[in-house]
């Protein structure tokens, strides 16, 4: 537990109940659109509770800068950024080195379900915008931009959903909010492969037991699957 704690945040779990009335293993609400961004080849919104998260597609188009070109397949270019108003201390414009950083992670979990060989010497620019975070930001730019890359037609083995395993007063639980993240003991991003399941983000921020790696590693299989459902049926409403 961080030092200095707010005495109402002081029990994160009480009578099994985390103080937003979920259950340890219950998602915040989710809700995801498709095509909100017309001028976007994809697009996607997800709201992961407070959480809110726009994602845009641009191409398959002509690689710029050229010596970045891959000739054998696209090169995919993530852009992950939390916008200025996105949280209650203004955030300073430009990228940082978290948001670098969780621009090579989103890459890397949703490259690899992409038959980038479809594309040689082409760019997909996939930029990914925070518009009010309250925690699991990386996950939910990670599940929109799966999304948007869907609605841009884009072939894919299959849709890439993420959550997040922290722990809270000792417990395990299934997508941290706010408080959760910034009072609780650890945290574990995972992404996952609708189709073959197949994990393509696991990170830790923290510990674990190994018992307690194996149940969080449980939790978030299962947790993950109604994100894939929202996910379909996002795009099935769009294209009704």
């Amino acid at each position: 537990m961080a030092s200095n704690v707010p005495k109402k945040y002081e029990k994160l779990v009480v009578g099994g109940k985390r103080l937003d009335g979920r259950k340890l293993d219950e998602l915040r609400p989710t809700k995801i659109e498709v095509g909100i961004i017309p001028s976007a080849d994809g697009s996607a919104y997800v709201e992961v509770g407070k959480t809110k998260v726009m994602a845009a597609v641009h191409g398959p188009r002509e690689m710029f800068p050229r010596h970045m070109m891959n000739e054998d397949r696209a090169v995919l270019n993530v852009r992950y950024a939390m916008l200025p108003f996105s949280t209650s201390d203004r955030i300073r414009p430009g990228p940082s080195r978290r948001s670098n950083e969780i621009s090579k992670v989103a890459r890397h979990a949703l490259e690899s379900v992409i038959f980038l060989e479809e594309y040689p010497t082409m760019g997909i620019n996939l930029t990914l915008d925070v518009i009010q975070a309250d925690a699991g930001t990386r996950a939910t730019a990670i599940t929109a931009g799966a999304v948007a890359l869907a609605h841009a037609g884009i072939p894919m083995k299959g849709l890439v959903a993420a959550t997040a395993i922290g722990k809270i007063n000792g417990k395990l639980a299934v997508d941290l909010d706010g408080p959760e993240d910034n009072f609780g003991d650890t945290d574990m991003p995972f992404a996952m492969v609708s189709t073959n399941k197949d994990i393509t983000l696991l990170q830790m921020d923290g510990d674990f037991t190994p018992d307690e790696f194996k149940e969080a590693l449980s939790m978030a299989k299962k947790a993950i699957e109604p994100i894939f459902e929202e996910q379909r049926k996002a795009l099935l409403r769009y294209h009704e």
